[in-house]
């Protein structure tokens, strides 16, 4: 089953681990120009940006150093969005987008327990993320080294984890609230709305006193409070999210495992 569902993600794989490395090249390749121009994108220069800006890109303190490059530019926004986008697409054929479709009434009809199936295609997702997450950390690894950013491999490798996790984390999302509805709509307006106001508690809370305690509900803060490009592995973060995405996981099990199908 894991094999099978795996060959039908293939197409959508080989779609997002193409993309997400174009974006890594593409933007790893620029910053030779922007260690080049401090006066520009230096520290001073980053301070002149107004607060809520700031804020919202997770400070921008400095993008000539290839750490404050690859942490603000690479991991803070874009990354994480594609990863979570490619996650939630993934998840949403588990379970809704079959459902929509009719096809899924014929699986449960099969000799397999529910729970098996959607614990063998929640173990499909999480392969098919560490693929993606795999190809993407050596592209980003190479356009490093090539551009002469200095920041060591296993930093690397600590971001792209986290990349990973929180990817895993909404995929759990809506896969879940998939298993629990058999919406597609309602499962990637879910994510997508916990995403967004998790990512702007965490940035725009650093000044909004009334919503900074919200941090503590978002995955963004245990994502990337511990700047593992800077810092290195967040093990207790990371395991928070971990933790979060295999509750969710056993969420999606038991609403699936109750929840009439039309058969």
């Amino acid at each position: 089953m894991i094999a099978k569902t795996l060959r039908d993600y293939r197409r959508v794989l080989v779609g997002w681990t193409i993309g997400i490395s174009a974006f890594m090249a593409l933007y790893l390749g620029v910053y030779g120009n922007v260690k080049e121009s401090p006066d520009i994108y230096g520290p001073q220069a980053m301070a002149k940006f107004p607060g809520a800006l700031k804020d919202l890109m997770g400070g921008l303190e400095d993008f000539t150093s290839g750490a404050g490059y690859l942490q603000s530019v690479v991991y803070q926004l874009f990354v994480p969005f594609l990863f979570l986008a490619c996650a939630a697409i993934i998840a949403n054929r588990a379970i809704a987008q079959p459902e929509e479709a009719g096809t899924l009434e014929l699986v449960v009809t099969l000799p397999v327990d529910r729970r098996r199936l959607v614990l063998e295609r929640f173990a499909a997702l999480v392969i098919a993320l560490v693929a993606v997450a795999a190809v993407t950390l050596l592209v980003t690894w190479g356009m490093a080294e090539a551009v002469g950013m200095g920041v060591p491999f296993d930093r690397i490798l600590a971001a792209h984890l986290g990349v990973l996790l929180l990817g895993l984390f909404f995929g759990a999302v809506a896969l879940a609230v998939g298993a629990a509805t058999g919406r597609r709509a309602i499962a990637t307006a879910v994510t997508g709305v916990w995403a967004v106001l998790g990512y702007a508690v965490v940035t725009l809370g650093r000044s909004v006193d009334a919503i900074a305690w919200l941090k503590w509900l978002s995955p963004f803060h245990y994502y990337a409070a511990g700047q593992p490009v800077v810092h290195g592995l967040p093990v207790g973060d990371y395991l928070v999210l971990a933790g979060a995405a295999a509750v969710l996981a056993l969420g999606a099990v038991l609403a699936f495992d109750r929840r009439d199908v039309g058969v």
